[in-house]
């Protein structure tokens, strides 16, 4: 939940004059807008916010802007979506009315393959996933997605029934597998005072890939490629996973470029533009990252996201890079080949 204790008196200001998307001609121009912000008063920001979540990021309180940002972008209806992609979307993730409880052991991790599942079957496969239960479909997907239609509405009123879902399945630990379900259970739901099950802990799917690596040290073949990392936007949440890929790459042999568009400065894979009709400015925005990529000789480009991977991975292929969610290198570095 924002916190604006901070906000007012703040001079640094780099919520808004850090953003990647939004110009402001001076500093006094960007307080005047964070203020009608505070206000609760429309502000050009969230007719202009592209909904990458960077500002909580670079907020040095850890105040949380978007979370106002995304209220008011609801409440003014500023992204200006199409009505029938909005009612469609927000149906689509349903979660469902009954749970179909299956049987597992509360003592071991449960992995969430989350309402994407067809999407990742290809790849939640081989010696990573084998050994692991899991659970998936809408019942346990955390809806983080409407952030980008302006619904936080929606993210709440969804909220307690995927809770009490992992509260009927008696999970106790649960491995998510995307950004989002992580900055779920890590972030979202703490800082908006949504309580967790007793006992219940988040883990995200880097750290137990690594761990994975690190017992089977043996059996890593390093890869030596040249990779750009592509952080979803939901990972803006959640930057303390970062250092987790960093860790990864080191065991499997793969260098991640020093590039201008990775880590705070990070551009998003521009795809929700679609959505609001910025299909110029989403043009320009995916040119600049993977020309980055190009500039600074990235072999493959790694992802999270299976929808950033949907958003820029034939562009990227096109110029003769290849895709790869992160996991993927994880099971070509153990000998595996990959069938998609």
């Amino acid at each position: 939940m924002f916190d604006s204790s901070f906000c007012m008196e703040c001079k640094n200001i780099d919520c808004l004059t850090r953003c990647q998307w939004i110009e402001f001609e001076s500093l006094e121009e960007a307080r005047s807008e964070r203020e009608k912000l505070n206000n609760r008063d429309n502000s050009r920001v969230l007719s202009e916010c592209v909904t990458c979540f960077a500002c909580d990021e670079y907020c040095i309180h850890d105040s949380h802007p978007f979370d106002l940002i995304t209220e008011l972008q609801e409440k003014y209806d500023s992204l200006n979506i199409n009505p029938k992609i909005l009612e469609n979307t927000v149906m689509r993730f349903k979660p469902h009315p009954e749970l179909r409880l299956k049987e597992i052991d509360p003592l071991k991790p449960v992995l969430n393959k989350c309402g994407l599942a067809k999407i990742n079957a290809e790849r939640i496969k081989g010696k990573l996933f084998e050994d692991l239960q899991f659970v998936s479909g809408l019942s346990f997907f955390c809806n983080l997605l409407y952030h980008h239609y302006a619904r936080d509405s929606v993210i709440k009123e969804r909220a307690p029934v995927v809770i009490e879902n992992i509260r009927k399945q008696g999970i106790k630990e649960m491995l998510c597998y995307h950004d989002e379900c992580y900055g779920f259970y890590a972030s979202y739901c703490p800082r908006n005072n949504i309580k967790l099950p007793e006992g219940f802990k988040a883990i995200h799917i880097y750290e137990y890939l690594y761990n994975f690596l690190k017992d089977h040290q043996n059996e890593i073949k390093k890869l030596d490629l040249k990779m750009a990392y592509q952080r979803s936007c939901s990972n803006r949440f959640i930057p303390e996973v970062d250092e987790w890929v960093d860790k990864i790459c080191e065991l499997i042999g793969v260098e991640r470029i020093d590039r201008k568009y990775d880590r705070e400065n990070a551009l998003c894979c521009a795809g929700i533009l679609g959505v609001f009709g910025k299909t110029k400015l989403q043009r320009i925005t995916q040119n600049k990252n993977i020309n980055d990529m190009l500039d600074h000789g990235a072999e493959v480009c790694v992802y999270n996201c299976q929808l950033c991977l949907e958003s820029l991975g034939s562009k990227v292929s096109r110029k003769g890079i290849k895709n790869y969610i992160l996991s993927d290198l994880c099971r070509l570095a153990l000998g595996e080949a990959l069938d998609y």
